[in-house]
């Protein structure tokens, strides 16, 4: 009797092995043949599901953001009502959700990794121009969507404009992650953190505290 194959979990182990082939040696590495062999699979299977390396890097990529996206939505409805927090809470609970972009553990580190190697092939290979397109859009638009909740409530400094926060705060989450995945033990996971929540207690320094 032929064997099942669950579909979406092969696929799923094929994505999950492309990772780790770009988290260990980059994505230069990452042919469906070392796919294949990182999977413990034959290259016919791999093939089976994609058709070309680029398909594959697609699906791996679009699967990351839906992860990501997933998990930063769950973190958003928690602090939806930012109302009624003391302004520390809603500036702990937002350090915690912009968090999620850094590589503060391997789960993360993983995600950032394989972002910034696929954001660096989008630079000259057309067809991930809009993965990283989308992917750049959607995190400024998850910070202006926190920021503006904070200015909502009055938790923001009357001064600040809301659009040119954002890009400062996009840009500092972009260097942080760049950095601490080049030189991790220089810009470690408890830097990221500390560096995040004194930007944001910056943000907040000519805001009435909240009772």
């Amino acid at each position: 009797m032929p064997k099942l194959v669950d579909r979406d979990a092969r696929r799923r182990d094929v994505v999950d092995a492309l990772f780790r082939i770009v988290v260990r040696d980059g994505l230069q590495r990452a042919s469906l043949r070392a796919v294949a062999d990182e999977a413990a699979l034959n290259i016919g299977s791999v093939r089976h599901y994609f058709a070309s390396q680029q398909e594959l890097m697609r699906f791996a990529m679009e699967s990351m953001l839906e992860r990501v996206s997933a998990r930063l939505m769950r973190r958003v409805d928690a602090i939806g009502g930012l109302a009624g927090h003391p302004q520390a809470a809603q500036y702990r609970l937002a350090a915690d959700l912009l968090g999620e972009l850094l590589p503060l553990d391997d789960l993360r580190r993983a995600e950032v990794t394989v972002f910034l190697d696929f954001t660096a092939a989008a630079r000259t290979e057309p067809a991930f121009a809009d993965l990283s397109r989308k992917a750049a859009t959607g995190t400024r638009a998850l910070i202006h969507r926190v920021l503006a909740r904070l200015a909502d409530d009055g938790s923001l400094g009357p001064a600040r404009d809301v659009p040119a926060e954002t890009e400062r705060l996009a840009a500092l989450i972009d260097g942080l992650g760049l950095t601490a995945v080049l030189h991790p033990t220089v810009v470690t996971p408890t830097v990221c953190t500390d560096t995040l929540r004194a930007h944001l207690a910056e943000l907040a320094a000519a805001a009435p505290a909240a009772a």
